[in-house]
């Protein structure tokens, strides 16, 4: 079937990373498991092999039509819909996410699912080397920023393997990974949208010092024993989360 740029399509159709990835999700009979971007199904007839039933998100309404002639509703259900509007909360708590994502929208829709990190059990994803990077980086490194901390405070990731171009068609012009997102055991209390602002302004000014990119009261940097003078990828997730309680009171 003929990809369509506007939706980012690559489909993955190497047999060797589909296995690992398989692999990597264990999937078991049971698990409630939603696939995001199922195109022509390459991930989703492994996984039916050890599913009882999947469900999968796809934006492509051609692409959805020949998914439900391959199997039955009772086996999978095709929604088509796109995944950035979708509400995951009303899926059943614990269930799992898995997905080739499109490259143009995958940072906006880790987002999106990262406000689900309450009710699910695990998150699996191909994305662009270059995204993943940014999840997993650790403070005072280059690819820390926004993204990083924002997963960070909810989940802790891995970067499982390294995918080339050659196992996509059409191959895209950029290498991609696969990742592993598990809710944090401890459940952080904490003002999301205070914080998404907080992060959002100190990252648009990185190169600047918290002084300037995040301009508090001198009192609150000491009472958080937070050096002003540092810069915005100097602080933890941690520690962001311990100045938005600040700009709370």
């Amino acid at each position: 079937m003929k990809t369509r740029k506007r939706f980012g399509q690559h489909f993955l159709h190497d047999p060797g990373v589909l296995k690992r990835i398989v692999e990597a999700i264990a999937p078991a009979r049971g698990d409630a498991i939603v696939e995001i971007g199922p195109g022509e199904g390459a991930l989703t007839r492994p996984l039916l092999e050890h599913l009882d039933h999947l469900t999968a998100i796809e934006i492509d309404r051609d692409l959805a039509a020949a998914l439900t002639l391959q199997y039955p509703a009772t086996r999978l259900s095709v929604l088509t819909a796109d995944a950035l509007d979708f509400d995951f909360a009303v899926l059943p708590a614990g269930f799992r996410v898995v997905g080739n994502l499109p490259y143009n929208i995958s940072t906006p829709l880790l987002f999106h699912l990262a406000r689900q990190a309450g009710r699910v059990r695990d998150l699996h994803f191909m994305l662009q080397k270059e995204v993943v990077d940014r999840m997993v980086a650790r403070h005072s490194t280059p690819d820390y920023g926004r993204l990083s901390v924002m997963l960070q405070v909810r989940f802790a990731m891995k970067k499982l393997f390294n995918v080339a171009s050659g196992a996509f068609r059409p191959p895209p012009k950029v290498e991609s990974a696969v990742v592993r997102l598990l809710p944090l055991q401890e459940k952080l209390q904490f003002d999301e949208a205070l914080l998404e602002k907080i992060v959002r302004e100190a990252f648009s000014a990185r190169r600047k010092t918290l002084r300037n990119a995040l301009p508090l009261a001198a009192a609150d940097y000491e009472a958080l024993g937070i050096d002003p003078g540092l810069r915005p990828e100097n602080l933890s997730p941690a520690d962001y989360l311990r100045i938005t309680k600040v700009c709370v009171r």
